[in-house]
């Protein structure tokens, strides 16, 4: 026993004692003091940059100002929530939108009101990934869903998912109706008055610019299912009744408030410009991009809709090859749901349903007092005839980019094959452009007119595209002089600028009235912000 005691200590004695060496105990002791010196300095000299201010101290306290704003701005905790609103939700309301980013947009605005009128709650949407753009983004890979949820609580409880229980596996099978387009609030209020325990909404967006074919399916307390419709422009006809009656809508709806009506009216706006925020990755870069086209100066963004499926759905084939105008139709016919077939392109044309060409928007633009310096920003996808038809428009605008010039490869390469995130980054731009100018009205030329209407009617040039065919083709004729020409395009837009005029009304009639959104008139007030 001694022995193995002996040699236990032995091995004991062996072992080296963790001994650290005093000279890195005095480094390390230097540099915490030294940082608590310079520290207590730096302090110091603040302090003494803000009682005196000398000149030789000022910019360095300025700067040590900006930073510390930074690290608080970071540390700063969100603004307080609204108080939610507090109601008894009649069910659920799933939306699942078609179309491009603009289309689904206005879509998803238009739900989140009826979901506020009928006292439901809404299921966050779905995105469309099966239209002619193919584009794979949910949800949240374009708009912040936190943000979205939480600026709307007090007046739309919103959740990410509809609950299991109310699911196909539980035996939750719709029974389908037909359409019913264009479809007015009454609509929505009649399938109230059934009085049932929940309720599921169903809703897809057709991809045409005026109908939006949005399926309802009612869930009743016995488990009946019964699926309806509604069209793109349902608010429209709730917004414009200002004049409307309180008992024309539902008092359990409007919870007996005189205000809550003039609410509904201002919601979808709401929704529109101020719910629906992209994310932080989206909004980063196009902030960098309108900041790297601020600082050379005032810029146009040009809505240069000049594109493939454009041309093809329209059938306008003006200044394309043979070739090309088969390829196009070739391209209509490869799509059922685009109605028309056979289109005679010049007919369309003069009728002004076409967009303008490049070419064509070389002579607008420089008649409308834009010169060679004027700094030009196409937002648009790819060009059809790629760089080919942007030669004019390059010669005699030599300072227009497009985002892919501006930007690093690896900046966009988050974005490719992502068709509504890259329209995110044009819409950014445009709206914040000096002069906003698109070449056909499709649905982002109008959201967009409207959110800078929203903006303090920032200068959008609506462009007459009938009278303006018609006097391109006498210029090009030569039977009108260049400054006729310039004269008389001048005298066509000097109404069409973005300056506050009275959106069209046409009584039971919403499919012809100009779309709420490009002229929300009815929620604006005359020369405010």
């Amino acid at each position: 026993m001694e022995d193995r005691s002996e040699e236990i200590q032995l091995r004991c004695d062996k072992l080296p004692a963790p001994v650290i060496p005093r000279t890195r105990l005095q480094v390390w002791f230097i540099r915490v003091c030294s940082s608590i010196v310079l520290w207590t300095c730096l302090v110091q000299l603040v302090a003494v940059g803000e009682l005196w201010h000398p000149r030789l101290l000022a910019g360095i306290t300025n700067r040590i100002s900006r930073v510390a704003q930074v690290h608080v701005e970071e540390v700063q905790s969100p603004p307080p929530l609204l108080p939610a609103r507090k109601y008894t939700s009649n069910g659920f309301l799933r939306v699942s939108c078609n179309g491009g980013l603009n289309q689904m947009r206005a879509a998803i605005c238009d739900m989140v009101t009826i979901a506020r009128l009928l006292n439901l709650t809404l299921v966050v949407p779905e995105l469309d990934k099966a239209s002619f753009w193919a584009d794979p983004s949910n949800f949240e890979d374009i708009f912040d869903v936190r943000h979205f949820i939480d600026s709307l609580r007090d007046e739309v409880r919103i959740i990410k998912r509809l609950p299991k229980r109310f699911n196909r596996k539980h035996g939750v099978i719709p029974l389908e109706m037909p359409p019913v387009s264009w479809s007015n609030e009454k609509y929505y209020l009649q399938q109230l008055e059934l009085r049932y325990a929940f309720i599921m909404f169903v809703c897809i967006c057709g991809s045409s610019n005026d109908y939006c074919v949005k399926t309802i399916s009612i869930h009743y307390r016995q488990a009946k299912v019964v699926r309806l419709s509604t069209s793109n422009k349902v608010w429209t006809s709730i917004v414009r009744k200002r004049e409307a009656k309180l008992e024309d809508i539902d008092s359990s709806m409007i919870d007996h408030d005189p205000m809550a009506f003039i609410q509904l009216q201002i919601l979808p706006l709401f929704g529109k410009y101020k719910a629906l925020k992209f994310t932080p990755q989206i909004e980063t870069l196009g902030y960098k991009l309108v900041h790297m086209l601020q600082e050379k100066g005032p810029f146009v963004a040009l809505h240069l809709r000049y594109e493939m499926d454009m041309l093809a759905f329209s059938g306008c084939t003006h200044g394309c090859t043979e070739e090309e105008a088969e390829e196009l139709k070739r391209m209509r016919y490869a799509y059922p749901w685009w109605r028309e077939k056979e289109i005679v392109s010049e007919e369309r044309r003069s009728q002004g349903l076409c967009p303008l060409t490049p070419e064509e928007m070389v002579l607008v633009l420089q008649a409308l007092g834009f010169d060679k310096d004027t700094q030009i920003y196409i937002a648009a996808g790819e060009i059809y005839g790629s760089e080919r038809r942007l030669e004019a428009l390059r010669a005699a605008f030599p300072r227009t980019v497009k985002k892919e010039m501006l930007l690093a490869p690896e900046e966009l390469q988050q974005f490719q094959n992502h068709s509504s995130q890259m329209a995110a980054l044009d819409f950014m731009v445009s709206v914040a452009s000096n002069t906003f100018v698109p070449t056909y009205d499709g649905n982002m030329a109008k959201v967009v007119e409207g959110h800078r209407r929203y903006l303090g009617f920032k200068r959008t040039i609506q462009l007459d595209r009938k009278r303006l065919v018609e006097l391109l083709d006498m210029h090009q004729n030569r039977t009108l002089a260049w400054n006729e020409f310039v004269v008389a395009v001048g005298l066509a837009h000097k109404k069409r600028m973005g300056q506050p005029t009275s959106r069209k009304v046409v009584v039971d009639k919403p499919k012809e009235e100009d779309y709420f959104y490009a002229n929300p008139q009815e929620c604006l007030c005359e020369g405010t912000n």
